[in-house]
């Protein structure tokens, strides 16, 4: 016979034993309150029917004491539980520990050894019901706490008055300057063009190497650079005021010695003598940016660009912990010469990355370039923001900026703001994420604004359409306004700006529907002028005034460009002094932290003729005038002397004489044709 049949001849079911007198027995109900009853059975001991549907009856007291939400139940006439459950779980401690296990194996029945499993199984199941609705319960109050809260901080708002000054909200738009990190990495812009796969390859991904101790945001060090150590460049700061933070670059006293051996290469114009100190100081900033230009006059460009790379590198191990790329807050004074690397890497890595077609991270340092000094624009990136924006199709950030900044910088008196700013609204008005009321307003925006343009540059137009490859009509051909006078009596800082843009940015007109665009405002334009507009006059004055002669630092950015037209009207001041490559057109007010030590003359020694094969021999030096031999110059007197014979042993060498052809006799008076 079975167990269970056993069971039931003698009236009793499973963990339904007699636990003693006194014994609590704690019902479960579905409205998760906890109670205390006393067992009640029928005759024979019998539990009646639909007592199971009451509740889940459970004899382990012990299994309720981890039940989560037993703190939660209420108890009698609204009064929490608590404390009836602790002294009834401590009682029925003490009740088991006197009894012993006499009571749960009486009458050495090995049938309920099974019953403990089936009980923890039943309440187990209870806790995850239990879970479950306390979780849901949890989160319909974390819900509305965070409700709760929200309508707090507006009431706080509301009551502290928004007008109060503070920092922005992160909801506000971002600074016109703002940098990100992520568009510094011309990958992220070549990924979007083509694809991970085709950019990275099967490249492993980058793995932070030893010998480069610092990950950078402007470069990522290569494995066939030399192994870095501090070359005695770093940076500190000068003030911090009205939220803005001056910082300046320094060079050691082991850099100036560099420094020094560098201005003596570059005086000697042999770029062999650059290699040769970069070889005992692989991280100098200016020999490494020198020997670039170098590379490039060869057409190695790819060695000119990994030197440009390399000496950013440098200068980013050297910034101050608080120099931020992207705030937009941190200024570099261009006065300084130590600063002025910088400017000039950037301004070159600026150029590489657009010509490689990455016009989006170009526009990235070019604003990059603009935030360490917005209001001096030492390199003029004004004149060269706008054309990145175009061929990044950023037109609403070079609408944002106009519209920020023509109030105190008058952009609209640069030529080319006047022309982009119409050009990104028309091509703005061509995007067909736009509806129909947005390509409307960009569209008239666009039209009032080139016209404007047009009439306060009439010089532009007909070199434009000579660029574009494009003949005009007869009317806009004969007409005076638009006629060889335009372009013949405008200013010529004016037309220096004009041939700046054009040399840059023309090939962003050449598109039909940009074409036949700017025809229709020409002929507008036209028909104003022939009305007798004021506004033709007015413009024609102001172009009188305005454009009488560049400024230092547009001549600075004409010289870096190396664009032929622009640099073909460059005034004769500036093209008659020298040029240096790694610091073209050095402002007038420079502040020097350190001065070069002066090196002795060669005029100072009167040798008539150490100047004359000088003249011959631009490297020839005299040992004596060489500083770095330790002592005056009559000290080696013999040694230069036996040098200078050399170099006139030299030079005799190679003269060559050649007999001259003596005409026929014939024609003594030279009559004839020559053989």
């Amino acid at each position: 016979m079975s167990r269970r049949a056993l069971r039931r001849l003698r009236g009793e079911q499973r963990g339904q034993e007699p636990l003693g007198p006194g014994a609590l027995q704690f019902v479960l109900h579905d409205d998760d309150d906890v109670e205390e009853e006393c067992p009640k059975r029928g005759p024979g001991g019998r539990r009646p029917r639909g007592a199971g549907k009451e509740g889940v009856r459970v004899n382990n007291r012990f299994e309720l004491i981890n039940i989560e939400d037993l703190d939660e139940a209420p108890g009698v006439n609204g009064e929490r539980t608590d404390c009836l459950l602790v002294d009834a779980v401590v009682s029925g401690n003490k009740r088991r520990a006197q009894s012993g296990h006499s009571e749960s194996t009486r009458g050495g029945d090995t049938a309920d050894t099974a019953v403990p499993s089936e009980q923890s199984n039943a309440c187990s199941k209870l806790r995850k019901k239990k879970r479950k609705q306390k979780n849901k319960k949890n989160a319909g109050e974390t819900s509305n706490g965070l409700e709760d809260i929200d309508r707090i901080l507006e009431r706080i708002e509301d009551a502290s008055g928004a007008s109060r000054p503070g920092p922005p909200p992160l909801s506000a738009k971002k600074h016109v300057l703002y940098v990100e990190h992520r568009h510094l990495n011309p990958d992220t812009e070549l990924k979007r063009y083509f694809g991970a796969r085709a950019v990275l390859g099967e490249q492993r991904p980058r793995q932070r190497q030893r010998m480069y101790p610092k990950c950078t945001w402007l470069t990522t060090p290569k494995s066939t650079w030399p192994r870095y150590t501090k070359p005695g460049l770093s940076m500190r700061l000068l003030e911090s005021r009205k939220g803005r933070s001056a910082f300046a670059f320094e060079h050691s006293e082991e850099y100036q010695q560099t420094q020094h051996k560098f201005l003596a290469a570059v005086e000697s114009m042999e770029p062999n003598n650059i290699v040769v100190l970069l070889q005992s100081s692989p991280y100098h900033v200016d020999s490494l940016l020198q020997l670039s230009d170098a590379c490039r006059f060869q057409d190695d460009q790819e060695t000119a660009r990994d030197l440009v790379e390399r000496a950013l590198y440098s200068m980013e191990c050297a910034f101050h912990p608080l120099f931020s790329l992207t705030s937009g807050t941190c200024r570099l004074d261009y006065r300084r010469p130590e600063n002025r690397s910088f400017y000039l890497a950037l301004y070159k890595q600026m150029s590489f990355l657009e010509k490689r077609g990455c016009p989006r991270t170009a526009l990235e340092y070019c604003k990059l370039i603009l935030s360490l000094e917005p209001d001096e624009d030492p390199l003029c990136m004004l004149l060269l923001i706008d054309h990145l924006a175009l061929r990044a199709r950023s037109y609403e950030y070079l609408i944002r900026l106009f519209e920020e900044w023509e109030a105190h910088r008058n952009l609209s008196q640069l030529p080319n703001f006047a022309f982009s700013v119409p050009l990104a609204y028309f091509l703005l008005s061509q995007q067909a994420d736009l509806s129909e009321q947005e390509v409307i307003s960009a569209r008239e925006e666009a039209c009032v604004r080139i016209q404007q343009a047009l009439t306060m540059f009439p010089g532009v137009l007909m070199p434009l359409l000579e660029y574009c490859s494009v003949r005009p009509d007869a009317t806009v051909a004969t007409h005076h306004f638009f006629g060889p006078d335009a372009e013949i009596s405008q200013p010529p800082a004016l037309s220096q700006l004009v041939s700046l843009y054009l040399g840059r940015s023309h090939f962003l007109w050449k598109e039909p529907a940009t074409m036949s665009w700017l025809e229709e405002n020409v002929h507008k334009v036209l028909q104003a002028v022939d009305a007798g507009d004021p506004a033709v006059e007015a413009c024609e004055s102001r172009r009188k005034v305005l454009y009488q002669r560049a400024p230092r630092n547009i001549h600075r950015h004409v010289v870096l460009s190396e664009i032929k037209e622009a640099v073909a009207a460059l005034p004769p001041d500036v093209t008659t002094q020298s040029v240096l490559g790694f610091d073209p057109l050095p402002p007038l007010d420079t502040i020097y932290s350190y001065v070069r030590p002066e090196r002795l003359s060669p005029v100072s020694h009167g040798n008539t003729i150490a100047l004359f094969f000088r003249s011959l021999l631009p490297n020839y030096t005299v040992e004596g005038e060489r500083p770095e031999d330790g002592g005056p110059g009559g000290l080696h007197r013999d040694q230069g002397l036996n040098r200078l014979m050399l170099a006139v042993r030299d030079m005799m060498a190679n003269f060559h004489f050649h007999d001259l052809e003596v005409l026929p006799e014939e024609h003594p008076e030279g009559d004839g044709e020559w053989d």
